[in-house]
C-alpha cells in the first residue's frame, strides 16, 4: 500500500536534524520504500510518499522520520490509492 506523511513545521530546523532526515529518506530509497518526497513551494511543512505493508508499519516509518521523532515537524498520515493505467485509473 502506499502512504503519504503530510508534515507541518513545528520548530526550528538546523542542519543537523536536516542531515539526520535526508540520511532517513535515503535509507527509506536504498529499501525499495521510498516513492517521491520533498518540502511544499507554498506552505511551511512538505510530504513523503512511500510503500509500506500495513498501517501500522507507515505510522513507524513516519514516527521513524527524525523531523518526527525530534518534535521539529507534526504529521498527518494518509493511505493513497494510486491511479494509473494499471489499474484504468480506478474504474472498473
Amino acid at each position: 500500500m502506499t502512504y503519504v506523511y503530510l508534515m507541518n513545521n513545528h520548530k526550528e530546523l538546523t542542519f543537523d536534524i536536516i542531515q539526520k532526515h535526508v540520511d532517513y529518506l535515503k535509507k527509506l530509497d536504498d529499501e525499495g520504500k521510498l516513492v517521491l518526497c520533498g518540502p511544499f513551494a507554498d506552505f511551511p511543512g512538505g510530504m513523503v510518499v512511500f510503500n509500506a505493508n500495513s498501517r501500522e508499519e507507515a505510522v513507524s516509518v513516519a514516527e521513524s522520520d527524525p523531523f518526527i521523532a525530534s518534535g521539529n515537524k507534526t504529521y498527518e498520515l494518509r493511505c493513497l490509492e494510486v491511479a494509473n493505467a494499471e489499474n484504468n485509473y480506478l474504474i472498473p
